[in-house]
């Protein structure tokens, strides 16, 4: 299925998607509350874009996702996913020295 294709199949929910490059490696991970919304905004024509992104999206050749019950969720999935598959376009989240956490705030 072509990138453009599997672009609109993007569901309504939580989830954490995969970036690959032509040879199918895991070039970044990323989470999104919706994913249909957080994966295309990659590929929408703007100036307003960083160097980073853009040298990204220059290499993805293909994307996949996982959906996820929660945002909670993706953001743990995300963390071991970046710990698993080393992504050079995740720079923060790499280093297998540092734990996720979360702030709950009881208000």
């Amino acid at each position: 299925m072509k990138l453009n294709d599997k672009l609109k199949t993007l569901p309504r929910c939580p989830g954490v998607y995969f970036h690959k490059d032509k040879t199918g490696e895991i070039i970044y991970v990323g989470k999104a509350a919706v994913l249909k919304n957080r994966v295309r905004q990659y590929f929408q024509k703007t100036k307003n874009i960083d160097i980073k992104t853009k040298a990204l999206v220059a290499e993805i050749a293909d994307t996949d996702w996982v959906e996820t019950e929660s945002e909670i969720d993706a953001l743990f999935l995300e963390a071991e996913m970046v710990k698993r598959y080393m992504p050079r376009f995740n720079i923060l989240l790499r280093d297998d020295k540092s734990s996720t956490y979360i702030r709950i705030d009881m208000k």
